[in-house]
């Protein structure tokens, strides 16, 4: 029992005085190696023992140098920004790698700095690269491509008043730059960036972050109208004033209105009387063969215009007409044979609407460009449309001028009535698929006469 006494305290004698030498040793090791590196420690394998941190900081400092040479190039669509690796800081971190590579093995646990110090000079301890780049210079360097991208979401209006939709704005999804998924790219190519033997231009595409309204157009109303589905635009170039004035009254009044789901709409009926009781000032007509005034001149660029937007929508066209002539408007933006005219009520424009749910009818008027656009608004089914180039044939020259005498007018005064132009016949066609089937197959033939110039001339003395 002694024996077994005595052999238990020599071995506690032992081992403590095994610990407390160890702890010299590592102590005086410690001292050997003040501010500096403990032998067998690397970083990204290369041997840092022995060394201080100003020695890492050095080495590391050096390779940021060449890596600052490589070009970064960000590209967002038609813009590109370019920056400097050094401008961006973007390199090692040579700071974190010094500090790093010098705390392994000071620690306040003295267990654990012997063990990682006897594994470093045994085995090595190899420690990872790290990298930095300045987030705030790039915020800088990109700040004009952020703002050229960004685009605020726009929510749904949809008010609905007395039988016509009052106010209408569609939804529409805003976007950002992605700043998140930027620097996640920017973190994968740095280990690559800095082992490039050369500087070189490094590409990246900026990612775009899509931001959806709050309110869709398909949640501000239930009527299925909720996208685009069709529009139609013309120009109206060089028009009097009183032409103007037309266009402009006859796109409002039927701009908000709904055709209801298998409705045929007339654009005769939906407009009414057009004459100067209902606000029509007198701009040039076609009348009994002749280019007259009279009243709501110009109402016909509104149902040209309403034509194109049915015609890209794939709607049924139940009824339409060509003018009698080439009317110069009408080309400003488009060949031959894409117009259609009105005379309420024997003349029409009238369409089906076979979509299933409800058509909301859009109207923009800009001065600036003297555009109108009709917008179709409801729910997009898959149809596609095909709409063929226009084959003109029979094209005939315009007759001489005819010159007329008018007393009405001073004597060598002269006014033109009607343009000359040329006669034609525009043949296009239209496919509309549905489901891999052809739902509607048209073919839109218009017959141009050719027209005659006429002049007055002043007779009253």
């Amino acid at each position: 029992m002694k024996i077994m006494h005595g052999v238990f305290w020599f071995f506690i004698g032992a081992g403590l005085g095994l610990f407390f030498f160890i702890s010299f040793t590592f102590i005086v090791f410690q001292k050997y190696y003040n501010n500096r590196i403990f032998p067998g420690i690397s970083i990204a394998e290369i041997e840092f023992g022995g060394k201080t941190q100003n020695d890492v900081k050095t080495f590391f400092a050096q390779k940021n140098t060449r890596i600052g040479k490589t070009e970064m190039v960000f590209i967002y669509e038609t813009r590109v920004a370019t920056v400097s690796a050094e401008k961006l800081n973007l390199g090692y971190n040579e700071n974190l790698l010094a500090e790093q590579a010098y705390s392994i093995g000071r620690s306040k646990d003295l267990l654990a700095n012997i063990s990682l110090v006897l594994q470093s000079y045994l085995n090595g301890i190899n420690l990872p690269a790290s990298y930095q780049y300045s987030d705030e210079k790039l915020q800088h360097t990109l700040a004009p491509i952020v703002k050229n991208a960004s685009i605020e979401a726009v929510d749904a209006l949809f008010k609905f008043r007395n039988g016509r939709v009052a106010a209408f704005k569609p939804s529409s999804n805003g976007q950002k730059v992605d700043m998140e998924i930027l620097t996640r790219k920017i973190s994968l190519k740095t280990p690559l960036i800095v082992q490039l033997e050369k500087p070189q231009r490094v590409l990246f595409d900026i990612p775009i972050k899509i931001i959806k309204p709050k309110v869709t157009t398909d949640e501000a109303n239930n009527l299925g109208i909720k996208e685009l589905i069709g529009s139609g635009t013309s120009l109206f170039q060089h028009s009097i004033p009183n032409r103007i004035y037309n266009i402009t009254l006859a796109a409002t009044r039927l701009n908000g209105l709904l055709v209801l789901p298998g409705e045929t709409f007339s654009f005769g009926n939906a407009l009414g009387d057009i004459s100067s009781f209902t606000g029509y000032k007198q701009a040039y007509i076609i009348q009994d063969g002749r280019t007259v005034l009279g009243d709501g001149g110009g109402v016909c660029q509104v149902s040209t215009t309403f034509f194109r937007a049915l015609l890209a929508a794939g709607l049924p066209i139940v009824e339409r007409h060509a003018h009698d002539y080439r009317v110069g408007y009408y080309e400003q933006d488009s060949p031959p044979g894409f117009d259609a005219t009105v005379y309420v009520p024997s003349i029409d424009l009238r369409f089906k609407n076979d979509t299933g749910n409800h058509i909301l009818i859009q109207t923009e008027l800009d001065p600036t460009t003297e555009r109108l656009t009709f917008s179709l608004y409801g729910t997009a089914d898959g149809r596609q449309v095909t709409i063929s180039k226009p084959v003109i044939t029979n094209e005939t020259q315009a007759p001489a001028p005819l010159y007329q005498d008018d007393p009405t007018l001073a004597k060598g005064v002269v006014r033109q009535t009607d343009f000359a132009a040329a006669g034609a016949t525009s043949i296009f066609t239209r496919k509309v698929a549905k489901n891999g089937k052809i739902i509607i197959n048209d073919k839109f033939v218009s017959n141009y006469r050719p027209w005659q110039a006429v002049y007055l001339k002043g007779t009253k003395e």
